[in-house]
């Protein structure tokens, strides 16, 4: 997640995209709409973070599909932050949904992966303080 502020219950916060080639992938957006990268070091190699190449405002992550993110889906995957995680991975499950990634850390919170009973997927986020 970027910035330093607390993001707001109910906001999508955060936008990444996990792959098993994540520099060809990283090229792919720079070229076709202009994002810049800037490495982030993992254990034994690097992820990024794509910024917008006006403002250099940091916008999306692409990741390897290895390590915390192995078993994450290939695909653009939203975090939409939460109060509670805890309590709305249980809902998740009360409602019909599935809990396909249980709860990790992350910068600055912590994270859950579920699919909804339509069968779309994103994350839950909550920061910590939250």
């Amino acid at each position: 997640m970027s910035g330093s502020e607390q993001p707001t219950v109910g906001s999508v916060t955060w936008r990444d995209l996990t792959v098993d080639d994540a520099e060809r992938t990283r090229d792919f957006y720079s070229a076709v709409v202009g994002w810049t990268a800037e490495m982030i070091e993992m254990a034994g190699y690097s992820d990024f973070s794509m910024a917008t190449p006006v403002s250099g405002e940091t916008v999306a992550g692409i990741c390897h599909a290895r390590g915390v993110n192995q078993d994450l889906p290939a695909q653009w995957l939203i975090y939409i932050t939460v109060e509670d995680l805890e309590r709305s991975l249980s809902s998740c499950r009360e409602l019909g949904g599935k809990v396909i990634v249980e709860p990790r850390e992350l910068a600055g919170g912590r994270f859950g992966v579920i699919r909804d009973p339509a069968g779309a997927t994103c994350a839950l986020f909550q920061a910590s303080g939250e």
